[in-house]
């Protein structure tokens, strides 16, 4: 057991730190360079940054970029709000991962000339990328605060919202600001990133798939272990098999994709031998929790 939490330890900080990085690159690298806009509180930190350096003419401090600085700052208050909602443990691991993204933001260098110089690749490519990353950091059970901050405590209590759905929104009222300051085409392909990013968050995000497990043992104790472990409600029934007239308990629960793992350590520890049913993308009516950590 101790070298499972410790896996599961290791697996929450590579996609803690990867997904921090690859979404602050996906930024810095993708989109920035070209002056389009991200959606949510990274497009908000990216409005304020240009109202106080090219209209303020606010020195700039040299290797670090205040779009990170603010980002942190407009976090601030949401983070303690979401306090209350989502608990101590997803809000320190939010903590810090909001440090994580900020740092990033602020110290992945912009390039002066575009990586990719085609400015609708280079929009899907860093849409890619930010949503990508930021799919990893929910699936660590983490989240970069902002609009994620959000999504994640609206999905709590509205099983089927989408957390990415959160994102695109908030993304529209920027980019109806931006329509007013530049032209129509720095808001089209700003608008492009932004629903990538949203997509991206949905593939990688596993918390948003369901899984129906039809578990199918010989074995007293899976029930019991699902319910204490994983907090999952359990149908269960006795059946005989056709073949053998074997008697055999046939369980039947629901479990979002991340914790898959989980289960499977279950069942391995209980009843190695165990027939094992998985359904992925079941729709559920009903008290289903979504859980954002384990």
């Amino acid at each position: 057991m101790k070298g499972l939490k410790n896996n599961r330890l290791f697996e929450k900080l590579w996609l803690t730190v990867g997904g921090n990085l690859l979404y602050a690159a996906g930024v810095n690298l993708g989109i920035n360079p070209l002056h389009l806009y991200s959606g949510g509180f990274t497009g908000i930190a990216q409005l304020i940054r240009t109202l106080l350096v090219q209209i303020l003419h606010i020195p700039e401090i040299p290797g670090v970029d205040y779009m990170g600085i603010i980002y942190f700052a407009i976090n601030v208050p949401f983070f303690i709000l979401a306090y209350r909602v989502m608990g101590r443990k997803f809000c320190m691991t939010t903590l810090v991962s909001i440090v994580m993204a900020s740092a990033f933001l602020s110290m992945i260098p912009i390039p002066s000339e575009p990586v990719i110089h085609n400015t609708m690749l280079s929009a899907i490519v860093g849409g890619m990328g930010s949503g990508i990353g930021a799919g990893m950091v929910l699936k660590a059970g983490s989240s970069q605060g902002g609009q994620d901050l959000i999504g994640v405590c609206v999905a709590k209590t509205h099983p089927d919202f989408k957390v990415g759905t959160v994102g695109i929104i908030i993304s529209i009222c920027i980019y109806t600001i931006c329509l007013f300051m530049y032209d129509i085409d720095t808001v089209m392909y700003s608008i492009i990133f932004a629903v990538v990013t949203g997509l991206c968050i949905d593939k990688v995000h596993t918390q948003n798939i369901k899984l129906q497990a039809t578990i199918i043992t010989k074995k007293d104790g899976i029930a019991e272990a699902l319910m204490d472990e994983l907090s999952r409600g359990v149908t269960y029934w006795e059946g005989t098999g056709a073949y053998t007239g074997d008697s055999s308990h046939i369980l039947l629960t629901m479990i979002s994709k991340y914790e898959e793992p989980h289960l499977r350590e279950i069942i391995e520890r209980i009843d190695p031998n165990a027939f094992v049913i998985l359904s992925e993308g079941s729709r559920v009516m009903g008290n289903f929790q979504k859980r954002f950590t384990d």
